[in-house]
């Protein structure tokens, strides 16, 4: 008898795009606590512990949702890959949702080491949650940060099509979250500066809400006093509809077919795949 796969619905989805996203949350806004307030770790603690958030998020959400994990990345894969728009905002819905429950987790656990570093829950700990122009400290304007992220989301969202896509060299068995995950730390490492590579309007809103409502008056502003809020927002979608259109350009078109692949699906492909395709 044939074994009949179970279709989890929009309703699994989103689940799975919540819980991904806690998970990514809870490991990248927990290495910031605990490097700014405790001062244990340095950037590259952070760079990493990011990209793994990034690995094990995608692990648990891929087989359900395809793992976007993003509001940059869902809104790419409308535009480009056929994802229906129906889904776009639940998804983003549920990734925002995930990133503040999973940044209150982080408030609540480092509440004394917080207040300890900070006792008024200034600007010098609210890059904990939430990304400033040049990481609060440097010389960087709400419009450099903007020019940097629209780039840093390109460069992922580029590399995300290449990475998934079945009819490139996509990784083989199931090593494509770890691939992901090494892309966010390259990211991290080489474009970190002007901005905090926040690439991810939920990574950094949802954090960002549940700082201010924990006591971070200031969480919408920038060092200047500016509101900045809506520059992690709308630099990433533009940088991810950049990234994805570049990447259809230059390489996707030239590509050879594939086989059918869900919408913003992380490929599995075995090596028989490999082989039945060289054939």
């Amino acid at each position: 008898m044939a074994t009949r796969l179970k279709v989890p619905g929009l309703a699994g989805e989103v689940a799975a795009e919540f819980a991904g996203t806690m998970i990514l949350i809870l490991f990248g806004v927990g290495v910031v606590a605990q490097v700014a307030a405790a001062g244990i770790g340095d950037h590259d603690s952070i760079a990493w512990a990011w990209g793994l958030g990034v690995t094990l998020g995608v692990y648990v959400a891929a087989r359900v949702s395809g793992a976007h994990l993003n509001p940059a990345v869902t809104i790419a894969l409308a535009v480009f890959k056929g994802f229906s728009w129906r889904k776009v905002a639940p998804y983003i819905l549920a990734q925002t949702v995930g990133a503040f429950i999973a940044a209150l987790l982080v408030r609540w656990n480092y509440t004394e080491v917080l207040h300890a570093a900070d006792p008024g829950l200034t600007i010098k700990t609210q890059g904990v949650f939430s990304t400033l122009p040049g990481n609060g400290t440097l010389p960087v304007s709400e419009w450099g940060a903007f020019r940097d992220q629209i780039i840093g989301t390109a460069i992922l969202l580029f590399v995300i099509l290449a990475l998934t896509d079945m009819a490139n060299t996509a990784p083989a068995a199931n090593l494509g979250p770890v691939v992901i995950g090494l892309l966010v730390v390259a990211i991290g490492m080489a474009w970190g500066t002007n901005a905090g590579y926040a690439i991810n309007p939920a990574r950094d809103f949802g954090p960002r809400l549940a700082s201010f409502l924990t006591g971070y008056g200031g969480a919408f502003r920038d060092q200047y006093g500016n509101l900045y809020f809506w520059v992690p927002i709308v630099a990433p979608i533009i940088g991810g509809v950049i990234g994805a259109g570049l990447y259809q350009t230059l390489i996707g078109r030239f590509l050879p077919s594939a086989s059918p692949q869900e919408p913003g699906e992380i490929p599995t492909r075995t090596d028989e795949d490999v082989e039945v395709r060289r054939g």
